[in-house]
């Protein structure tokens, strides 16, 4: 069966890889890719390649989204849109009107379309939080021990909600839902990635969250196997292994600097406020608390697992930004287990 395939969110780099890898397959007939401006690689800044896919320049808080889908009869939709930081004119509000009144809008769109057969959602593990009380491991089922109330992962909280109603409401459309542990690889760029990349490292005195991560790679082809196959539900998504915070540093040759709850706030608001960093409330409880997802029901449904682990995602991340100075990676594990012995 030949399919057409929306992809929204092109503009950047996961997206752009998303709707790239589809355009490449024989047995989908089109991609369109949606966004509020040109992907780069239509653009003087280069970028990813995106082969067939065609550009349409659409906000998805607008109604326009479904006469996209309309006249191109499309029955299968990737959402590839929520962004993880404010952007730097129109800050939190306009954030939270792209990813919440724009997933409504598309999924509006969707409902009341006849060709739509399966929604794949791009969420994140986010939406368990991060506080002293969750369990060790998140599973999709378990409820986080502090329900996220601002920013992305709030966002990306009642992004799921509505997405749980459009599949009760439309039982006939394959609806997959996947919350993605934080991207790590050569070309993303996020909070995160843009704080590892920091000459030195505030850290919160105290604390050594543990961490997990998944390589961009990865994160594409589970992307284009649920784009290509009916697996309803929700599932995590993360390399294998976790990483603890001071073995980042470590791994990275990078200098920290512990310092106290408050003035890391503090800290946070300031670089925010002057467009460095984003340390934003939920980016400072996953540096106390950290999160670590289990992914055994991604495996089993897809009998596959990502190539990369937290570990080599990492690894693969500082090789990419010349940062591979640090300790080497079995030393710094070595000596890890030493000190919690």
């Amino acid at each position: 069966m030949t399919h057409t395939v929306l992809v929204t969110g092109v503009s950047r780099h996961i997206g752009a890889r998303v709707a790239s890898v589809l355009a490449a397959d024989p047995d989908i007939g089109r991609v369109i890719g949606v966004d509020t401006v040109p992907p780069p690689s239509l653009s003087r800044d280069g970028g990813v390649p995106l082969g067939r896919t065609e550009f349409v320049r659409v906000d998805l808080r607008s109604p326009d989204i479904a006469q996209v889908i309309a006249a191109a009869d499309i029955d299968t939709v990737v959402h590839m849109s929520l962004v993880s930081a404010p952007p730097r004119s129109g800050g939190r509000a306009l954030m939270k009107e792209h990813n919440v009144i724009g997933t409504m809008q598309l999924l509006g769109a969707c409902q009341r379309s006849a060709t739509v057969r399966r929604v794949v959602v791009r969420s994140t593990t986010a939406v368990y939080g991060s506080s002293p009380r969750d369990p060790a491991v998140f599973t999709e089922d378990a409820e986080p021990g502090e329900p996220p109330g601002h920013g992305y992962a709030k966002d990306a909280s009642e992004v799921e909600g509505y997405v749980r109603g459009f599949a009760r409401r439309r039982g006939d459309v394959s609806v997959t839902t996947l919350r993605f542990a934080n991207f790590m690889g050569p070309g993303v760029d996020s909070p995160l990635t843009r704080y590892f990349s920091q000459p030195v490292l505030p850290t919160v005195f105290g604390f050594d969250p543990r961490l997990q991560f998944v390589h961009e790679d990865d994160a594409v082809e589970v992307l284009r196997r649920m784009a290509m196959e009916d697996h309803p539900g929700t599932f995590n998504v993360a390399g294998d292994g976790v990483l603890l915070l001071s073995q980042c540093l470590r791994r990275a040759g990078l200098l920290s600097l512990p310092i106290p709850t408050p003035a890391f706030r503090f800290l946070g608001d300031l670089a925010r406020g002057v467009g460095m960093v984003d340390f934003s409330p939920e980016q400072l409880r996953l540096m106390c608390h950290g999160r670590v997802v289990d992914t055994a029901r991604l495996a089993q449904t897809l009998g596959w697992k990502p190539k990369f682990s937290t570990s080599a995602a990492f690894e693969d991340f500082l090789r990419s930004r010349g940062m591979d100075g640090g300790l080497p990676a079995a030393l710094v594990d070595a000596l890890s287990h030493m000190v919690t012995r």
